[in-house]
């Protein structure tokens, strides 16, 4: 069961204009330890900033809070999967919120999907409720 669904756009010169002006005092404020070490080492270093921008903003409308109720930057982080899928790891508020809309019994799955073509970044999240293990019939 679907349980938000959020969508973002960013500009790629947006973010390098951030980098440039604001440089690890934005990068500290906005992204985890986990997306830092993964953007830093690229030649595409502000799309790569960009798309997780654009991830953060899709999750905190797949929330249904934006970044306010107590979801900050910092409590969803892009991560992969071992195959190397996308996803977001929550925490703090973020992870509070997504605790208070799961559904009892349920347990959440965050799929994400992420993309940029030049100077456009983009992020897709999608929130689903699944059985969790324990209340599965066999």
């Amino acid at each position: 069961m679907i349980i938000g669904i959020g969508n973002d756009l960013v500009d790629i010169r947006r973010i390098e204009k951030s980098l440039e002006r604001f440089g690890d005092r934005f990068v500290q404020r906005v992204f985890t330890e986990t997306e830092q070490r993964r953007s830093e080492g690229r030649a595409t270093r502000a799309a790569s900033y960009a798309k997780r921008f654009a991830a953060k903003e899709a999750c905190s409308k797949a929330l249904g809070t934006g970044l306010r109720r107590g979801v900050f930057w910092r409590d969803m982080g892009v991560t992969n999967l071992k195959g190397g899928k996308p996803t977001m790891v929550l925490t703090g508020g973020a992870l509070a919120r997504l605790q208070e809309i799961m559904p009892a019994g349920m347990s959440p799955q965050i799929d994400l999907t992420l993309t940029d073509e030049f100077p456009l970044a983009q992020a897709f999240v999608v929130i689903s409720a699944n059985l969790s293990n324990a209340t599965r019939v066999p």
